[in-house]
């Protein structure tokens, strides 16, 4: 287990590398939580997450010797560029084992930072068990993304930081896949401070950790499933699996579409761009999961290099769900005019239309009529609902889709 005196080793060793990110206020998330909500913007630091933090200061330990030879690591993404851009400023070279579903984004990524990334694995164990295999052949040091005493250390500076800019802080919350973040986070704030509450918060389809403490030892999932890929981790290891018995607070889940509303609500709200596990505390937050009121509380925005593919489905997921895009489909007289009907109809309510898709060619769809479906831009699910209303009171029958 780490000290408080290797995360300060570590603030110093990385001081000259790593953005010191702002902790930033948010009115909108503080009124809808009941609490002072603050956001520390890891999504803005080198690499686009907080790994570089303990990647970098796991090569700065290394030997001469060991430098020669190289690094290599396993990862979902963020880890893997820490590693690579490390490596690269040290000028030694870089492997990195991802599993095969990583986001495109990180990939080209990782490889852009210097890395040779080879791709194996449906999960983060899967690639993590091709790199051991790998380091055995090459005698290049493994950086594990949390399972290492210089890597968690790295982490915890977040807590040093997040403490000297809020020194009255009551709580911090923090994403957990491996455990390395909330590891060297809650070491930093607890020997500094140990009212402060730290809390973990991690995805409903991916609880290793959770598991493994309600189990009371280490537990391995079957299996992850969720859009927070950087804490899809199947097996906590053992040096964050005790730190986190020792001292974190609570774990608690969040669901997909709670991620995907934290995500989205980010974005809108505070002009952040966040990857799943990035939002996953604030998602913890708005959910009114930690148990707090009227406090103040900084939510840990971990990394922000979320695939712009999976970005564009939570918006339009975010939309729909909030009643604010709406699609559906009628079927309507062939004859000229009846699309202008409905159009009008429509315009009537203010709404905007996105899309139009006519066709007369269906096979359940009578000769002489159309199916016609249309994407709608509405305010909200009031908004939605009062269309939708109307177009049934003028006769049209209205499929949702």
């Amino acid at each position: 287990m780490i000290t408080l005196s290797e995360v300060q080793a570590a603030r110093e060793r990385l001081a000259k590398v790593v953005h010191k990110t702002e902790l930033t206020y948010s009115r909108t998330f503080s009124e809808l939580a009941g609490n002072e909500v603050y956001l520390k913007n890891e999504n803005l630091q080198k690499t686009g997450s907080f790994k570089i933090r303990g990647a970098f200061n796991k090569i700065a330990s290394l030997t001469d010797e060991e430098k020669q030879c190289g690094v290599i690591a396993s990862s979902a993404g963020n880890h893997a560029q820490g590693v690579a851009l490390g490596a690269t400023l040290y000028g030694i070279p870089s492997t990195v084992v991802m599993p095969a579903g990583a986001p495109l984004a990180k990939v080209m990524a990782t490889r852009g930072y210097g890395a040779e990334v080879v791709l194996h694995g449906a999960a983060y164990d899967d690639a993590y068990a091709k790199a051991v295999e790998i380091q055995k052949k090459t005698g290049a040091t493994f950086v594990h993304p949390f399972n290492d005493p210089q890597v968690v250390a790295g982490q915890g500076t977040i807590g040093l930081e997040v403490l000297a800019d809020l020194p009255d802080l009551d709580a911090i919350v923090v994403p957990i896949g491996g455990g390395g973040l909330i590891s060297g986070i809650a070491v930093a704030v607890k020997e500094t401070k140990p009212d402060v509450k730290v809390i973990g918060v991690q995805a409903a389809g991916a609880p290793s950790m959770l598991a493994s403490q309600r189990a009371g030892h280490i537990t391995t999932l079957s299996s992850v499933a969720t859009i927070a890929d950087g804490i899809a981790v199947k097996t906590p290891g053992e040096l964050t699996f005790a730190t986190v018995q020792k001292y974190v607070d609570d774990i608690v889940t969040v669901e997909e579409d709670e991620i995907a509303n934290a995500i989205l609500m980010l974005l809108e709200r505070a002009k952040v761009v966040a990857e799943g596990a990035g939002a996953a505390p604030v998602a913890a937050i708005l959910q009114h999961k930690i148990n707090l009121t009227g406090k103040k509380v900084a939510a840990v925005i971990s990394g922000g290099n979320i695939d712009v593919n999976i970005l564009a489905r939570v918006i339009d997921r975010g939309l729909v769900k909030a009643g604010r895009k709406v699609q559906f489909r009628i079927v309507i007289p062939d004859r000229p005019g009846q699309l202008q009907r409905v159009l009008e109809a429509i315009a009537g309510t203010q709404s905007n239309v996105v899309a139009v898709y006519h066709n007369r060619t269906k096979r359940h769809v009578a000769v002489g009529f159309a199916e016609v479906e249309f994407v709608l831009e509405t305010q909200d699910k009031a908004h939605a609902d009062t269309l939708l209303s109307m177009l049934a009171a003028q006769g049209f029958e209205v499929e949702l889709l």
